[in-house]
Formats: C-alpha cells, sequence, structure tokens
C-alpha cells in the first residue's frame, strides 16, 4: 500500500509537471515564440495554448534596459524574456556627449518610442534589442547633431526629430521594430555658451524695447502735430465763418437802415412837396445827438460845426412840415 500510494503520488506530481510545462496562457498584446528541438516552430498569441513538454518550449532571452534610480543616475539591469510585449515602449537614454559642425559640445539625452511588429525578427535577428536600439540611437545623434550648426540644433528640435526617426526606422526595419517618434528631451548648450546668449537676447530685448518706445513717441509727435494742425485749420475756419456772418449781419443791417432811410424820404416827400428832406433827416440827428453831449455834471464847452448855424431853419422847417403833415 505504501508503494502504490508513492507511485500514485509520483504519478500525479508527473502529471502536474506536465500539465505546468503544457498550459500557456498568452495576454492580450503578447506573444510566446515556441521552439521545437531548438527551432522555430509557431508564434502564439493571446488566449490558453497547449505545448508538448519537453519537445516544444517557449524561447528565453536576455535583455538589458536602462533605468534611472532614486539618486537620478542610470543603471542597467538585465532581464529574461519570453512573453513579448507588443505595445509602444519608451526607452529613455543617459544624456550623451555631443560636438556639433561649429565645434560646440552640448550635453544632449533622448526618447525612442518603439514598437515590437514581429516578434520571430525582434529575438532572431538581433542579439539584445533594446541595448541595439540605444546605440543605434546614441550614434545617430552623433552623426544628425554633427552635421549642424549650434543654433540650427538649438531651433530645430522638430526637424532633427523627424531625421532621427527616419534613421532609426530604416535601420530597425529589419528587426520587425517600428520606431514611432523621437524626442530630444534636454539639450544644454556648455555654461559660456549660455551665458553668450543670454547676453545677446537680453541685448536684443532691449534694442527692441529702445525700438518700441521711439517708435511710439514718433507716433505720438505725429499724431499730436496732426491735431495741432487740424485744430488751427478748424479754428481758422470757424473764424472766417464768424467774420462772414458778421460781415453778412452788418450788410443786411445797413440795407434795412438804408431801406428805411428811403422810404422815410418817400414818405416825407409825398407829404412836403416843396421841402427838402435831407434837410429835415439831418436836423433829426443833430436833435438826437445834442441830449448825449450834454451828459455828465462837468461844464461842457461845445463846438458846433459850421453846417450847424443852418439848424434853427431846419428846425423852423420841420415845424413848418409837422404842421402841413397835420
Amino acid at each position: 500500500m505504501v508503494i502504490m500510494t508513492v507511485v500514485l503520488a509520483a504519478v500525479a506530481a508527473l502529471f502536474l509537471v506536465f500539465l505546468y510545462k503544457s498550459l500557456y496562457l498568452v495576454q492580450q498584446a503578447e506573444a510566446i515564440i515556441i521552439e521545437r528541438f531548438g527551432r522555430f516552430d509557431r508564434l502564439l498569441g493571446p488566449g490558453i495554448h497547449i505545448v508538448i513538454p519537453f519537445i516544444e518550449r517557449p524561447r528565453s532571452v536576455y535583455w538589458s534596459f536602462l533605468s534611472l534610480g532614486p539618486d537620478k543616475r542610470y543603471f542597467r539591469y538585465t532581464k529574461s524574456v519570453f512573453k513579448i510585449d507588443l505595445r509602444e515602449s519608451v526607452h529613455d537614454f543617459p544624456k550623451q556627449n555631443v560636438i556639433t559642425r561649429d565645434n560646440v559640445t552640448m550635453e544632449i539625452n533622448a526618447l525612442v518610442y518603439y514598437q515590437i511588429t514581429d516578434p520571430k525578427r525582434a529575438i532572431y535577428e538581433v542579439n539584445n534589442f533594446p541595448e541595439a536600439i540605444e546605440k543605434l540611437t546614441q550614434t545617430t545623434l552623433r552623426n544628425v547633431i554633427g552635421s549642424l550648426d549650434l543654433d540650427q540644433s538649438l531651433v530645430s528640435r522638430d526637424a532633427i526629430n523627424e531625421r532621427l526617426r527616419t534613421i532609426l526606422e530604416e535601420a530597425a526595419d529589419k528587426w520587425g521594430v517600428k520606431v514611432t517618434r523621437v524626442e530630444l528631451q534636454d539639450v544644454n548648450p556648455p555654461v559660456d555658451i549660455r551665458t553668450a546668449m543670454e547676453k545677446q537676447m537680453r541685448a536684443e530685448r532691449d534694442r527692441r524695447a529702445v525700438m518700441i518706445e521711439a517708435e511710439g513717441q514718433k507716433m505720438a509727435a505725429i499724431l499730436q502735430a496732426e491735431g495741432q494742425r487740424e485744430s488751427g485749420v478748424l479754428r481758422a475756419r470757424g473764424i472766417a465763418d464768424s467774420r462772414v456772418i458778421d460781415a453778412q449781419s452788418e450788410a443786411e443791417s445797413r440795407l434795412k437802415i438804408i431801406e428805411a432811410e428811403a422810404k422815410a424820404i418817400e414818405l416825407i416827400r409825398s407829404a412836403a412837396p416843396n421841402q427838402d428832406p435831407l434837410s429835415y433827416l439831418a436836423a433829426t440827428q443833430y436833435i438826437k445827438t445834442l441830449p448825449k453831449l450834454m451828459e455828465g455834471k462837468d461844464n461842457k464847452l461845445i463846438i458846433l460845426p459850421y453846417e450847424a448855424t443852418g439848424l434853427g431853419g431846419s428846425i423852423a422847417a420841420m415845424k413848418k412840415l409837422l404842421g402841413e403833415v397835420q
């Protein structure tokens, strides 16, 4: 009985080992390469799969990765992988020194986004695929930056990213990998270059500020001169219009007076045909003027002109004329 129990336990253990070795659960966006006697047999997609233990086995590879530690330093670690991740992944590289075409040394680090499209080629066409992508990116970045000047490398990030992506995608295509994006994370020129650039930028801003201020003063002076000119023109037009109106009013007033005097002369002539109406009007004006000359408390010496000698005759003519009119 004891022997039978041991045998049954051994058989059960072997069955469990066999079952464990024959069943594989593959998650979504993962793949497993199955080899039979060391040769590629098939690719397992998402789902549950059964393999023949000890004859078929998944292919395991050792890939090395870079990671940023708590001390902000990159370290490399190696991981055994038999389930291949088909999702888009990102690879972060440490800063590296690159030299521009005008012999300026800069520190640049990049991010590479890639996706495995053919797991078979990613396993069999290249050894340690992540490290291969890393080295390829570093050398390509040196070549691209080395063909540009400092100013071009600082202002042409999009062009550099696209150029890197094109070169990396062409090189990694035979590995069954698609490079989706390449991004320059940090571009750090030397300290003396940054200081010179800051001084140049500050001087450029000061120059623009002076130009803007001068332009503003110029526009203000122009607007002020235009305002004064328009104000003078309007003032002159107002004075001219006022003088014209005054002249027209005075002319109309004189015409009214002349018309009234002419009408008075006609009335006098019609009332007294034998009398001179001009003498009557002159006497009337003298009579109106005398009270104004006598105004005031001081004694006055009144000098009458020679023509005033006929004043008495005029007054007598007025009395006679008034008597005839009545």
